[in-house]
Protein backbone atom coordinates (compact mmCIF):
# COMPACT_ATOMS: atom_id res chain seq x y z
CA UNK A 1 0.00 0.00 0.00
CA UNK A 2 1.08 3.63 -0.82
CA UNK A 3 0.87 6.82 0.17
CA UNK A 4 -2.18 8.01 -2.08
CA UNK A 5 -4.14 4.97 -0.66
CA UNK A 6 -3.17 5.49 3.04
CA UNK A 7 -4.14 8.94 2.86
CA UNK A 8 -7.39 7.56 0.81
CA UNK A 9 -8.15 4.96 3.83
CA UNK A 10 -7.70 7.51 6.51
CA UNK A 11 -9.72 9.93 4.21
CA UNK A 12 -12.65 7.07 4.25
CA UNK A 13 -12.30 6.21 8.21
CA UNK A 14 -12.63 9.98 9.33
CA UNK A 15 -15.82 10.37 7.50
CA UNK A 16 -16.95 7.03 8.80
CA UNK A 17 -16.12 8.14 12.02
CA UNK A 18 -17.67 11.43 11.69
CA UNK A 19 -20.90 10.05 10.37
CA UNK A 20 -20.69 7.92 13.32
CA UNK A 21 -20.62 10.19 16.03
CA UNK A 22 -23.46 12.59 14.16
CA UNK A 23 -25.72 9.69 14.18
CA UNK A 24 -25.35 8.81 17.82
CA UNK A 25 -25.05 12.58 18.72
CA UNK A 26 -22.22 13.02 21.22
CA UNK A 27 -18.90 14.62 19.38
CA UNK A 28 -15.87 15.39 21.49
CA UNK A 29 -13.13 14.15 19.28
CA UNK A 30 -11.43 15.83 16.40
CA UNK A 31 -10.67 14.76 13.30
CA UNK A 32 -8.00 12.43 14.13
CA UNK A 33 -10.43 10.89 16.77
CA UNK A 34 -12.84 10.43 14.16
CA UNK A 35 -10.08 8.58 12.06
CA UNK A 36 -9.75 6.34 14.86
CA UNK A 37 -13.89 6.21 15.72
CA UNK A 38 -14.17 4.66 11.90
CA UNK A 39 -11.15 1.98 12.06
CA UNK A 40 -12.78 1.18 15.89
CA UNK A 41 -16.36 1.17 14.11
CA UNK A 42 -14.89 -1.21 11.03
CA UNK A 43 -13.58 -3.58 13.35
CA UNK A 44 -16.90 -3.35 15.62
CA UNK A 45 -18.40 -3.84 12.73
CA UNK A 46 -17.47 -6.32 10.80
CA UNK A 47 -17.29 -8.45 14.35
CA UNK A 48 -21.07 -7.87 14.35
CA UNK A 49 -21.74 -8.76 11.13
CA UNK A 50 -19.31 -11.91 10.95
CA UNK A 51 -20.97 -12.98 14.25
CA UNK A 52 -24.52 -12.23 13.11
CA UNK A 53 -23.67 -14.29 9.67
CA UNK A 54 -24.45 -10.79 7.74
CA UNK A 55 -23.09 -9.97 4.19
CA UNK A 56 -20.52 -7.27 3.79
CA UNK A 57 -22.00 -4.05 2.51
CA UNK A 58 -20.83 -1.50 0.28
CA UNK A 59 -16.93 -1.81 0.91
CA UNK A 60 -14.54 0.55 -0.79
CA UNK A 61 -11.46 -1.07 -2.31
CA UNK A 62 -8.76 0.57 -1.30
CA UNK A 63 -6.24 -1.53 -3.14
CA UNK A 64 -5.77 -4.23 -4.53
CA UNK A 65 -5.62 -6.15 -1.78
CA UNK A 66 -7.39 -3.73 1.14
CA UNK A 67 -11.08 -3.18 1.78
CA UNK A 68 -12.61 -1.11 3.89
CA UNK A 69 -16.52 -1.57 4.76
CA UNK A 70 -18.65 1.70 4.72
CA UNK A 71 -21.66 0.88 6.63
CA UNK A 72 -20.44 -1.53 9.01
CA UNK A 73 -17.75 0.99 9.78
CA UNK A 74 -20.59 3.38 10.39
CA UNK A 75 -22.18 0.99 12.67
CA UNK A 76 -19.77 -0.18 14.79
CA UNK A 77 -18.67 3.72 15.10
CA UNK A 78 -22.22 4.65 16.20
CA UNK A 79 -22.24 1.89 18.59
CA UNK A 80 -18.91 2.78 20.29
CA UNK A 81 -19.79 6.43 20.26
CA UNK A 82 -22.78 5.60 22.07
CA UNK A 83 -21.95 3.51 24.68
CA UNK A 84 -18.73 5.79 24.69
CA UNK A 85 -21.79 8.16 25.68
CA UNK A 86 -23.11 6.33 28.24
CA UNK A 87 -20.35 5.51 29.96
CA UNK A 88 -18.50 9.28 29.96
CA UNK A 89 -21.05 11.83 32.23
CA UNK A 90 -20.69 15.35 30.43
CA UNK A 91 -20.36 17.83 33.17
CA UNK A 92 -23.92 19.60 34.14
CA UNK A 93 -23.50 23.45 33.75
Amino acid sequence: MGLWEFLILLVVAGICGGIGQAIAGYSHAGCLGSIALGFIGALLGLWLARAMHLPELLAIRIDHDVTFPIVWSIIGATLFVAVLGLLIRRPRV
